[in-house]
């Protein structure tokens, strides 16, 4: 915020940019909505080109609409060509056509590529379709700089079951095999305390975190790999920005507003909030 803040005052251009490439929510808790948020909290610039248009709120998807790949791919030049990206991250990637234009794009533009691979809402609704599972995992993974799945993902994606922390590690592993040089596997869908366990293919790094006790968690995936495409853009390292990103939604979970009837959506502006309630209690 202060690095975003003090650019603009300077009138100088250089706030970090980042491309969120993913489908848009209407309920503003995931998505395209989720990564701009988590871009302005972080003080970088956010771009984005959108996938498909979801109707949904906390309870469910209720419709979903793919766009054509030649739309997503004039999206990505466009603002390619004017902003650049310091560092760019993709979500949801309904299909096999979609993965492969927008791998297309990332090996044109050379892109610094944080992949969160999206399959099932957190309402249980699918986001990816089956066929499409294996384009993903041979023609986008091979491209990122960090990738973020889940357990069910890392399941889906690896022919794995996940159950204790030695099958996260070689799941882990599986998924480096693939080619990307970052693993993170998020570990908190497991009933015991919520792990997360980094791999760059030498070291191994548990991230633990206290479970809060809230059904208000939608969006969670997309929030922390936009804040690590975030912090990499800011020149963190990929360790350092998985660390600070892990706590950017521990505390977007902690002070989430309680909206909506079902999964309700994280607070990414909680760190202004604190901030301004530190100030009033000091006058």
């Amino acid at each position: 915020m202060d690095q975003l803040n003090a650019s603009i005052a300077q009138g100088k251009n250089h706030v970090p940019c980042v491309l969120t490439i993913a489908g848009s929510d209407s309920g503003a808790g995931a998505g395209i909505q989720a990564d701009l948020k988590t871009f302005a909290a972080l003080g970088v610039y956010g771009l984005s080109a959108l996938t498909a248009i979801t109707a949904q709120n906390t309870r469910g998807v209720r419709a979903a609409l793919e766009l054509p790949p030649e739309l997503i791919e004039a999206q990505i030049d466009a603002v390619l060509e004017d902003f650049g990206a310091n560092a760019a991250k993709t979500g949801m990637l309904a299909s096999t056509p979609l993965i492969t234009v927008v791998a297309g794009r990332v090996q044109h533009w050379k892109l610094r590529l944080v992949v969160d691979p999206v399959m099932v809402a957190k309402s249980g609704d699918s986001l990816l379709h089956p066929a499409a599972v294996d384009t993903l995992r041979t023609v986008l993974l091979p491209l990122a700089e960090v990738i973020t799945p889940n357990l069910p993902e890392a399941e889906a994606l690896t022919g794995r079951r996940i159950e204790t922390l030695a099958d996260m590690r070689a799941a882990a592993h599986a998924l480096y095999d693939l080619g990307p040089r970052h693993v993170v596997i998020k570990g908190g869908h497991r009933a015991t305390e919520p792990v997360d366990i980094y791999f760059d293919g030498v070291r191994w790094v548990e991230l633990h975190a206290e479970r809060i006790a809230t059904r208000h968690t939608h969006g969670t995936g997309c929030t922390f790999s936009a804040a690590i495409t975030a912090f990499l853009a800011r020149d963190y390292t990929v360790e350092q920005a998985v660390r600070e990103a892990k706590q950017f939604v521990t505390g977007a979970i902690r002070y989430a507003p309680g909206l909506g009837q079902g999964h309700g959506p994280l607070a990414h502006f909680w760190q202004w909030s604190v901030a301004a309630q530190q100030k009033a209690s000091e006058r």
